[in-house]
């Protein structure tokens, strides 16, 4: 019933990103000095439809994906962390008494559980985490619950298991993308702190949103855009398979209409996209500005794209680079690490769960 989406330190893990078209893999380690090194990264592409919204559809093909990623990471480690999209998860902050003990606590949070979770309690695994004492209570404490179907958990084990890794952590992607968030905001003034900073983490298919007020995440929203409608524009004008077009947006490499006639407006939608984005998050909610942008996903790779969305948006706008001014491993590109950076925040974000730094 109990599957840890909070466990705290545990030994270096190989954070391990399934996404719906990659497979993305990050190993750090200690600097020794109080900080992290980036010691590897890898990334190997997923067939059509190995993944399906979220869900592991083709398992033996996305576990050759995971050992593929594995064998170029060129790593021992085999211990693992794993994250679940976040619309395979429920969660819920809760109040409950701050004397209570832990099983006490572990009991009510199952009461909790089966009054919002719409399937029985033996098909989904649960855990909690006490967040720190409830603002306007002093006897309370906050708890957030989360809980995932146990299937949904179990297809992302046996993909990486087929791949002969041990899954030690199974973290939510917005949870890891705030762990990866950290390491971009010392990067802001006063280190992101009473600011509202918006992360875009364009996909495939979707734009993923989470909005920091304060380094604490006050909001999440998806919207229907991704740069897998580049990857079509480019396969239907250009005559190329899927894998060729991917290969071809990421390389380089096409004719010179490519950049004026397919680049240019996909980044437009683009920057307009964001545009969208933050106007629905300030009139939706109490905060009435955004003062920082946080463009993620491989997209965001894209040239010059932070300012066309600044443009759009008049929004101070960067590009995550969770590894800058991180100790980086002799054998890797200091300027190719800087092009996939933003494509890697969820894997960065799930190593930092083997190291308590």
């Amino acid at each position: 019933m109990k599957f840890s989406f909070f466990t705290e330190s545990t030994p270096p893990l190989i954070g391990i990103d399934i996404s719906s078209t990659a497979i993305k893999m990050v190993e750090l380690a200690d600097n020794g000095r109080g900080g992290y090194k980036l010691e590897s990264y890898s990334m190997s592409p997923l067939p059509k439809d190995a993944m399906v919204d979220g869900n592991v559809n083709d398992l033996e093909k996305v576990a050759d994906a995971v050992k593929l990623a594995w064998k170029l990471l060129g790593s021992r480690e085999k211990r693992a962390a794993l994250a679940l999209p976040a619309a395979a998860v429920i969660s819920k902050k809760v109040l409950m008494a701050a004397d209570l003990r832990e099983e006490d606590m572990e009991a009510q949070v199952e009461a909790e559980a089966n009054q919002y979770i719409p399937f029985s309690l033996d098909e989904v695994n649960i855990d909690f985490q006490v967040l720190g004492p409830a603002p306007n209570s002093p006897d309370e404490v906050e708890v957030l619950i989360a809980a995932s179907r146990k299937e949904k958990i179990e297809d992302r084990i046996a993909a990486a298991e087929g791949a002969d890794l041990k899954v030690i952590v199974m973290d939510v992607e917005t949870y890891a993308t705030e762990a990866a968030y950290t390491l971009v905001a010392s990067q802001l003034p006063n280190s992101g702190r009473e600011q509202t900073v918006m992360i875009v983490d364009i996909g495939a298919f979707m734009m993923h949103i989470n909005v920091l007020h304060d380094n604490k995440s006050v909001y999440t929203r998806e919207q229907s855009f991704g740069g897998g409608q580049l990857t079509q524009e480019i396969q239907r004008r250009f005559g190329l398979s899927l894998e060729e077009a991917e290969i071809a947006k990421r390389k380089g490499g096409l004719p010179e209409s490519y950049e004026n006639e397919v680049l240019q407006p996909f980044v437009q939608s683009l920057a307009m996209e964001v545009a969208r984005a933050l106007q629905f998050f300030t009139s939706s909610t109490q905060y009435n500005r955004v003062d920082h942008i946080v463009l993620a996903g491989g997209c965001a790779a894209i040239p010059a794209i932070d300012v066309m969305v600044q443009d759009r948006t008049q929004v101070n706008t960067l590009v995550a680079n969770p590894f800058q001014g991180m100790a980086i491993s002799a054998r890797l590109k200091q300027q190719q690490t800087t092009i996939d950076a933003p494509a890697l925040l969820i894997a960065c974000g799930l190593a930092m769960r083997g190291l308590a730094i």
